[in-house]
């Protein structure tokens, strides 16, 4: 695998882009107490309501990113979005209340659904003539790296008295090195390959309008939902679901969350050295599958060490989905346009992120436990396992759709 600027610019984008994400649900506990919605009284609702302050901004700039990286290139767009997000994130350190905190939370989404619509097929272009799955794993790697950091540190500094604001606030000063390596002057030896194509809004719309009207691609879309949602539900409630069932710090709740975290990176990384192009039906099918098996363990472990090591486990199954879903559609629907996939994609992914977040604090505000809404985690890889090893199995490239595909157009303007 060979790496250049623009690959260190997505690795750190996706690094303060975790960072971010996993600052507020690691201090999730501290934050409520401090803006009254503390979670052991009520407060869990509120807590998973947190998550939906970024959905909604996000997916609103994913539908237009494409429109923005044809007035832009992805490359200025991709460094404008981080800094977007990092502007959201250090205002979320002087929220005063939960309104405020809500507000900052959905201006650092603004930035996020850009990162999230564009980094993939910014990957994707920088490798797409050497197996970009691969370098697509890897790269996503890079947002579990910063999730295991994230807990790490911050559960760390926060046991030893620092205040959450804080932690917020350096995350929010990271984001100038991504912004930097995204927006400095390109050199004339490596220069990003941006389409040379004239921009044509029309051509993005109708782009979109192929993809949604192809049966096939729903397919994939549940999918993207489902895993979303059983990655991210975990990842944000682990801490919070550590600290009050075992009654213990945030230090331990960020432990738990680093052994999740420590599966992705090994996870991801993994696949991206070792994965064949071919492999992600197989791989996507059979993880999923184990995902179910180790999840449904989570609510019955009732000791902390054996908790922390089905989380590292859970990890390790989970990590592919969300870039191999992406990356196994474009290859099942290859007379579509490749980055508007990649959108559409995210656009279930990130909703799907909110929804099993929000959904795990609402069961457990009214059963008041986190305990059976666990239960909601396996469900999601269970289904995921099922779509797509129904795909694979027995559904055939030809039975895509019964239109005859477009021909490919060199150079499209997303492509």
């Amino acid at each position: 695998m060979h790496f250049g600027r623009y690959d260190y610019a997505a690795f750190s984008a996706f690094l303060v882009y975790a960072a971010g994400s996993l600052a507020i649900p690691i201090a999730l506990v501290n934050i409520a107490d401090d803006l009254h919605f503390p979670l052991a009284e009520g407060g869990l609702s509120a807590g998973g309501l947190l998550s939906f302050a970024r959905t909604i901004p996000m997916i609103l700039t994913m539908l237009i990113c494409g429109f923005l990286a044809g007035h832009l290139g992805k490359r200025k767009s991709l460094g404008l979005s981080v800094a977007v997000m990092s502007l959201g994130i250090f205002l979320c350190a002087f929220a005063p209340q939960y309104a405020l905190l809500f507000l900052a939370l959905a201006i650092a989404g603004l930035g996020e659904g850009i990162i999230e619509g564009l980094a993939t097929p910014f990957i994707q272009n920088l490798h797409e003539h050497d197996q970009p799955g691969r370098y697509i794993n890897f790269a996503h790697g890079f947002w579990s790296v910063g999730v295991f950091f994230t807990v790490t540190i911050a559960g760390l500094l926060l046991t030893l008295g620092v205040h959450w604001r804080i932690i917020l606030a350096f995350i929010a000063l990271l984001g100038l090195i991504p912004t930097a390596l995204f927006l400095l002057p390109q050199t004339h030896k490596n220069p990003y390959p941006e389409s040379t194509e004239p921009y044509h809004p029309k051509t993005i719309i109708n782009h979109a309008k192929r993809i949604v009207k192809v049966p096939r691609f729903w397919l994939y879309f549940a999918a993207m939902f489902l895993a979303g949602g059983g990655e991210f539900g975990l990842t944000f409630w682990a801490a919070s679901y550590i600290q009050l069932n075992f009654t213990t710090t945030a230090l331990a709740g960020g432990l738990g969350t680093t052994c999740f975290a420590g599966g992705m990176i090994l996870g991801r990384t993994g696949f991206g050295f070792y994965l064949k192009q071919h492999q992600l039906p197989n791989l996507i099918t059979i993880t999923a599958a184990l995902a179910v098996i180790i999840t449904l363990l989570l609510p019955y472990t009732n000791s902390l060490l054996p908790f922390m090591l089905v989380l590292f486990f859970a990890g390790i199954a989970a990590a592919p989905h969300w870039p191999s879903i992406q990356s196994y559609a474009t290859d099942r629907l290859p007379h579509l346009n490749t980055t508007m996939i990649f959108i559409l994609l995210s656009c279930a992914g990130i909703p799907g992120c909110g929804t099993v977040t929000y959904l795990i604090g609402y069961i457990g505000s009214l059963t008041g436990s986190l305990h059976t809404a666990f239960l909601i985690i396996p469900l999601c890889f269970l289904i995921v396992t099922l779509l797509i090893g129904i795909d694979w199995l027995f559904l055939s490239p030809k039975d895509l759709t019964h239109r005859t595909p477009e021909p490919q157009i060199k150079n499209p303007p997303l492509a």
